[in-house]
């Protein structure tokens, strides 16, 4: 992205209010079982403010702290393109308003998206960046199920599909960590989607977050959740079967401690992204270094 616009951009957290079909009954209610946006969204995000009005505060508070000058309207909670195509014209276009954003990033489900939603994003992206980050957490459908993400891991492929070669970027997001994969099945995640030709993908660890179904079986049943030192061989062990080609926006969470009940690892993003690089420097590894070409896995 700075070699791409000249400088660092930085992410202005957007809520326009969407929900998503998981929760509001068209698919089910409560949403996937570890699901609780407060462990992600920053108190920032507040829908109850117009986008434009969150647009200039964010971009007002960044510019303070980071001396920042260009920005993505990051449309974040719950599916981003949850919505009559209308309706998601007048949100993104009042994003754009301001003339120091230079694209959108979009945070959805592979099931929320469609042909005519597409080509609005791809009339968007002609003069502007524009990412459509897709949850895909995992490649097995056993997890899917077990997760209640009420689709299927070809639901993820065809549309990312349907959204590559519009001149639109392409992200997924990754959870590993889940208890019904093994080891070598979360490794073996790599792999695949170093076939599907993403732009971006964010990985993170399972977290046991506060007021889930996830909570609730936690608590009848502890699983196994990642310790940190395993956490940072696993995480270098995956990213070296990587292809190189893929840029990484994340590679952990952090969940407020307030509402974490595993892993608790009492450490900050910045301990973790430096113990992560020394991890990379002690072991020798790099991203890619044992990627092999191949076309995507069986499904």
């Amino acid at each position: 992205m700075k070699k791409r616009f000249g400088t660092a951009i930085y992410k202005v957290n957007i809520d326009a209010g969407f929900t998503c079909p998981n929760r509001d009954g068209s698919l089910g209610f409560g949403g996937c079982i570890y699901c609780n946006n407060d462990s992600f969204r920053p108190t920032s995000c507040k829908p109850s403010l117009p986008v434009r009005e969150q647009v200039k505060n964010g971009i007002s508070y960044l510019s303070r702290r980071y001396k920042a000058s260009k920005f993505l309207a990051y449309f974040q909670p719950y599916s981003n393109t949850y919505a009559s195509v209308n309706e998601l014209e007048v949100f993104y276009k009042e994003a754009l308003e301001e003339p120091s954003v230079i694209g959108l990033a979009i945070g959805t489900r592979p099931d929320c998206v469609d042909r005519e939603k597409l080509a609005l994003l791809e009339s968007l992206a002609k003069k502007h960046f524009i990412l459509v980050e897709y949850g895909l957490q995992s490649i097995y459908d056993k997890t899917l199920k077990y997760i209640n993400r009420g689709h299927d891991y070809k639901t993820f492929l065809d549309a990312a599909s349907a959204t590559q070669n519009r001149g639109i970027s392409v992200g997924a997001h990754l959870i590993v960590g889940f208890p019904t994969e093994t080891k070598e099945e979360m490794f073996n995640m790599a792999d695949e989607v170093s076939g599907l030709h993403l732009d971006f993908l964010k990985i993170h660890q399972l977290q046991v977050v506060k007021d889930t179904l996830l909570a609730e079986m936690y608590k009848e049943n502890p699983f196994h959740t990642f310790e940190y030192e395993e956490y940072l061989d696993f995480i270098v062990d995956f990213i070296e079967r990587l292809s190189p080609d893929i840029v990484l926006q994340r590679l952990f969470a952090t969940a407020p401690d307030e509402i974490l009940i595993a892993p608790r690892w009492d450490r900050s993003r910045h301990q973790i992204t430096r113990d992560i690089q020394q991890r990379f420097i002690d072991r020798n590894m790099f991203q890619g270094k044992r990627y092999k070409v191949k076309e995507t896995a069986a499904r």
